[in-house]
């Protein structure tokens, strides 16, 4: 773990200048008198060339630094821990937040390109019970400059440029809806980073108000739905939501969803063995998924050992997708990358800078 003291605290009333839009960047350069040119300027340095503070903006006096210093937060991340995987590669990034709160990010290297994983929140509220990010609870929702700068972050410290990132980690995105809403417009900006709308996916565990009203905003992002049953009675045991929102609900509000966007929907379907992985789950997926002409990830559940599911072995997970496939259901298993440094889909989970303690580690689920 690299050397770290925790931050002296926020003053609340500076803005947060990483997490204005181009044009409120303007508005906000008008209001005090600054020319048109600069809040291109500034822009450009955070989220393009993506430098750690005011002082590396050298197109800029050295007078209006000290200003903005005194009038802005400045969001960068601090890498306080680093873990790679000894199968694959993939990175795990644990970073400090200016709270002292701390969240996780991986990295994924794929031969069509470098996948990021983020998180939208520090810790989770939706109870899912097989999922290490809901222990210990939610603690706050993240903003779009501390979401953005994972991936500014990651994208420094290896070198490599990210083209796809997936809001999967710790956190329900949905749940933080208008943070993530400008973070998704920013990431994906020309004047950014401009990463292809098509290359990001946002998971949801179904939160169907929120599913409607990003209907509306008709982006061209992959929306991902963490199914994991295929029945009302089955979904409410493993996961809190279910008891807000029935399948037909969530049905509905994915047709909504394509009918607004003409984005497939991607279900993603955990499988625990005896839980959810039969040959009667396997049809019910798929007439779940039919109608709707969905892709299907099938995900081995994930070692998390609060939560005492034990995964599907391969060959019967090999099997369920087989009946998916005969069926005519696009369905894949998910490749598995960090498991063995709890980077895997599941396993990111909230933690606090006190020796790195994992919150809520010894509670059952």
């Amino acid at each position: 773990m690299a050397d770290w003291k925790k931050p002296e605290a926020a003053n609340v009333e500076k803005t947060d200048i990483k997490s204005l839009t181009l044009q409120e960047l303007r508005e906000e350069m008008a209001a005090r008198g600054e020319r048109a040119f600069r809040a291109a300027q500034m822009y450009e340095w955070m989220h393009v060339k993506l430098v750690r503070s005011f002082d590396e903006m050298t197109s800029l006096s050295k007078a209006f630094r000290e200003d903005c210093k005194s009038r802005y937060a400045y969001t960068a991340l601090q890498a306080v821990q680093t873990q790679e995987s000894k199968l694959d590669g993939t990175r795990k990034f644990l970073f400090a937040l200016s709270d002292g709160n701390v969240v996780e990010s991986v990295w994924m290297k794929y031969k069509h390109g470098n996948s990021v994983c983020i998180s939208s929140q520090v810790g989770c509220r939706m109870g899912c019970r097989f999922c290490a990010s809901t222990l210990g609870g939610l603690e706050r929702n993240l903003t779009p400059s501390e979401m953005l700068d994972q991936v500014y972050a990651i994208t420094l410290l290896t070198g490599e440029r990210v083209s796809n990132v997936v809001v999967m980690g710790t956190g329900e995105p949905l749940d933080n809806y208008c943070n993530l809403l400008v973070f998704l417009r920013m990431l994906t900006d020309e004047n950014g980073l401009h990463i292809s709308q098509r290359n990001v996916t946002v998971s949801t565990c179904g939160l169907v108000p929120e599913m409607r009203r990003l209907a509306g905003e008709k982006l061209q992002i992959t929306l991902a739905l963490s199914l994991h049953a295929v029945t009302d009675e089955k979904r409410r045991r493993i996961m809190p939501v279910a008891n807000r929102f029935s399948i037909r609900e969530l049905m509905e509000a994915c047709e909504y969803y394509f009918a607004q966007t003409g984005r497939r929907i991607t279900f993603e379907y955990s499988l625990a063995a005896g839980v959810n992985d039969s040959e009667e789950d396997a049809m019910g997926l798929v007439r779940l998924a039919k109608p709707l002409h969905c892709h299907v990830n099938l995900i081995p559940i994930n070692p998390v050992k609060e939560c005492g599911f034990t995964r599907t072995q391969l060959s019967q997970v090999r099997a369920f997708q087989n009946i998916l496939e005969k069926n005519e259901i696009n369905g894949t298993i998910r490749r598995e990358m960090g498991r063995d440094i709890d980077g895997a889909c599941g396993q990111l989970r909230r933690k606090s800078m006190s020796g790195l303690r994992d919150i809520g580690g010894n509670e059952a689920c």
